[in-house]
């Protein structure tokens, strides 16, 4: 049970779902919706197709999160083909359509009248996550500490590819280094929680990029990424030098994988397999 200053505030998640999957170009379906394993689930005696956004929305559903919002682009149809109302994970969703985004913060941003004034839980729907409960203890986090964002860190298995958090021994965020050529730090952000001081930064940082035709600047840096999109990272990284409260929960023997990269897919197999004998349901 959550307790805390937070408490009386709606908690409601947000996926961004509007990418083009460029990197595993071709595909026969969104990689949200990609049949990954084939599992029982709970209360049910028959099989069901495991896809890739399955993982998160249990790790949401394990937190008791009962609403949220899915961003998708024109197109990907296929995910509320599957997930419908949400009735599979015990979760209302809904669906809010876009043409294009400048990347996952614009995406998030999209929910922004919806969200505003609630605790947002935010994942990536294509990386799959263990153990379950990391949305239970973000939140208590969250509620206990009174902080603006709460972020799970994970050991990162490559940091060249993950946005590192220098993090002190009380759990505050020093800084976050995006996708260093060289790091000592350990730990990388995967997921988060934060409230409408956040919400409320992170679309005032767009409206600023927008306003100021910085996008050249802060979205065309291809070290970070490579198609030119802004990360949310970023984002992430001028909330902590503005002073605003960004904390973290460690996990030191929790486990993520990207399945929206080459190397990452080829090894999921061996990872949700691994992930069930070590975190059983």
């Amino acid at each position: 049970m959550r307790n805390g200053s937070n408490r009386q505030k709606e908690v409601v998640a947000v996926l961004p779902a509007a990418g083009r999957s460029l990197r595993l170009a071709p595909l026969p379906c969104s990689k949200e919706v990609l049949p990954i394993d084939l599992k029982g689930m709970v209360g049910s005696r028959k099989p069901h197709l495991r896809v890739a956004s399955h993982y998160l929305l249990e790790c949401l559903q394990k937190a008791d999160i009962r609403k949220g919002y899915i961003v998708i682009r024109q197109g990907k149809w296929d995910i509320p083909a599957y997930w419908q109302g949400g009735e599979m994970v015990g979760i209302n969703l809904a669906y809010l359509v876009i043409e294009g985004s400048s990347g996952p913060p614009d995406t998030i941003d999209r929910a922004y009248a919806f969200v505003k004034d609630k605790i947002v839980a935010f994942g990536f729907p294509d990386i799959i996550l263990h153990p379950k409960d990391v949305f239970v203890n973000l939140l208590d986090r969250l509620d206990c500490s009174g902080g603006d964002a709460v972020l799970a860190l994970f050991p990162a298995y490559d940091a060249k590819t993950m946005d590192m958090v220098d993090v002190d021994g009380a759990g505050r965020i020093r800084a976050i280094h995006l996708k260093p050529k060289m790091t000592r730090l350990r730990y990388a952000w995967v997921c988060a929680v934060w409230t409408p001081v956040f919400t409320e930064f992170l679309h005032q940082f767009l409206y600023g990029v927008k306003k100021q035709g910085q996008k050249a600047r802060v979205v065309r840096n291809r070290r970070i990424d490579a198609h030119g999109d802004i990360p949310v990272g970023v984002v992430l990284k001028e909330a902590v030098k503005a002073k605003l409260k960004i904390e973290g929960v460690t996990f030191p023997s929790g486990r993520y994988i990207d399945i929206g990269t080459p190397s990452g897919l080829s090894m999921v197999h061996r990872f949700v397999s691994h992930s069930q004998a070590s975190y059983p349901a």
